[in-house]
């Protein structure tokens, strides 16, 4: 009819374009070469005790059979351990506390700590990139708003950016898969963000990994961080962002 106008509804649409798609997809299967490379490399063995530990039942059976192969093949275990840490940080699988008590199960503290910050460190930067790619469409989508607020805090606190991001990895504040994914989308320049991560990662990595040494004493993934613990690095954590407290002060 004359007079009236036809109003058309958006037609929803998938937010990532096929190329970002094909990058996710590459990701993944990269990972999954590597972690069948290193499978293949192994001796012929019965390894149905290998998957991802959910409790400290599983990660004590997996510490148990890995002692055996890692004087012998450190090359494999060391990859594939590596490999697997990285690829569930990436995609944010829960998990990786397991993990961090593994390596101080298998290799010690000062090693399993070094393993630690540089696998924990890789894999926070491979979710921030692959965020940058697959995230910021996705969340601009759902969210742009909130987007926009949190980039214009970022930008409000540029000249302190380390300071603020030491502060969150150092402290139980914000989840590092959160910080990971959200850092790229308002705009955390990666340098600060790796930085931040490299750093920031330490004094929980050695909790952890220590507390892998004793593996058989721990009841619960929650007698890693009682009250010292915490407490020590909310202290760390506000001795890291004092110099910026102190420079508004001013």
């Amino acid at each position: 009819m004359e007079g009236r106008e036809e109003v058309k509804e958006p037609k929803p649409s998938f937010p990532l374009s096929l190329w970002e798609l094909s990058v996710a997809s590459t990701v993944v299967i990269g990972f999954l070469l590597g972690l069948a490379g290193v499978y293949l490399t192994m001796p012929a063995s019965d390894y149905s005790f290998l998957k991802f530990p959910r409790s400290l039942e599983d990660l004590q059976l997996l510490r148990d059979h890995l002692e055996t192969y890692t004087s012998d093949y450190t090359i494999q275990v060391l990859v594939g351990y590596c490999v697997v840490y990285i690829f569930m940080q990436t995609f944010m699988i829960p998990g990786t506390v397991f993990m961090s008590l593994l390596a101080g199960a298998l290799f010690g503290v000062f090693k399993g700590v070094a393993l630690v910050v540089f696998t924990a460190t890789a894999g926070a930067s491979s979710c921030y990139f692959l965020s940058k790619v697959v995230g910021r469409p996705l969340v601009f989508s759902l969210w742009p708003d909130k987007l926009s607020f949190f980039q214009a805090q970022v930008a409000q606190r540029r000249e302190c950016l380390l300071n603020y991001m030491l502060f969150l990895r150092l402290t139980p504040t914000l989840p590092n898969t959160f910080i990971n994914v959200a850092s790229p989308i308002v705009d955390i320049p990666y340098r600060i963000f790796f930085l931040a991560t490299f750093i920031g990662l330490i004094p929980a990595a050695y909790i952890t990994v220590k507390a892998g040494i004793a593996l058989g004493e721990l009841q619960s993934v929650g007698d890693l961080y009682d009250f010292k613990s915490i407490a020590t690095l909310f202290i760390i954590g506000v001795v890291s962002v004092t110099p910026t407290l102190m420079s508004k002060t001013k």
